[in-house]
This record gives C-alpha cells, structure tokens and sequence, in this order.
C-alpha cells in the first residue's frame, strides 16, 4: 500500500497542478492520496486576491473526479501551514514542483529530527507553456497566459 502526499494553493487548476495530481494517484496505485489545499489565510499572504478555499476544493473535486481513475481513493484536507500532516503520519511519497521542493526537504529534516522515517520525495517537473516558461497562477492571473500555457498577449 501507498501513502501518498501532495498540496497546494491550486488557485487556478492548471496543466502544471494536473501533473502533479495524476502523479499523486499513479503513484498510490489505488491507495490513498492526501491532497492539501492551502487554507485561505495562507492563500491571502500572496501579493494578489485567490479564489475563496470552497471554491477551489469544488474545482480540485471535478477535476479528479472526471479523471478516468479505477479505485480512487483520497481525502483533501486544509492546509493552514506548509506541512499539514507530514510531520506525523507517515506517507510513503510527497509529490512536489520545483517550486515546492524546499518546502519537502524542510519537512523529511523536520520528521529526520523527530526520529521519523523520511518520506520519499517525487519532483515532478514544470510543465511548460507555449513560450517555454513555465506555467504558473501567477501568469494566469496576470492574463499571460491560459491553464493549459497557451499565450494570451
């Protein structure tokens, strides 16, 4: 059995979040996926307004519930700090970006001191939008460029 961890803001559920999401489930093989999703209090600490935590939960919902995924089986719960659970259920994976990495190793160091088992850490790249940069909220919010990286300028 897999135990498998992944979170995020998930503000605009782009090509990028999908990657890391399909990671998440190909890696529990029909185990459970814990999905944290950043609370709103975390979300407000950004430069920009982010969509209200319900509604990006109702959208990370539909989402993986369109997915064509035999046995899916996970639970999404609020974030309200970097780590959520990690720092004492054992999970078996964390799926991170690039972007989130530090924040996985900052959490194995956290779980190595409290003489805790590490969790294996699955980066999974940046998904690239047409211009070869990487897709990101940010640039969506921006109006750059659209969820799937296609260019709007």
């Amino acid at each position: 059995m897999s135990k498998v961890a992944v979170g995020g803001t998930f503000e605009y559920l782009h090509d990028g979040h999908k990657a890391l999401i399909k990671k998440a489930f190909e890696l529990a093989d029909g185990d459970e996926v814990y999905i944290g999703l950043t609370s709103n209090e975390m979300a407000r600490q950004r430069s920009r307004d982010v969509d209200d935590c319900q509604i990006r939960k109702a959208n990370l919902l539909q989402y993986i519930e369109g997915l064509n995924l035999p046995n899916k089986q996970y639970t999404v719960v609020e974030l309200t700090d970097p780590y959520g659970t990690t720092l004492i259920d054992d999970f078996d994976y964390i799926v991170v970006s690039p972007e989130t990495l530090p924040v996985a190793l900052k959490i194995n160091e956290l779980r190595e001191q409290a003489g805790c088992s590490k969790i294996e850490i699955v980066n999974v790249e940046y998904v690239m939008a047409d211009d070869e940069v990487p897709i990101s909220s940010t640039r969506i919010a921006c109006g750059e460029i659209d969820e799937h990286g296609h260019l709007k300028k």
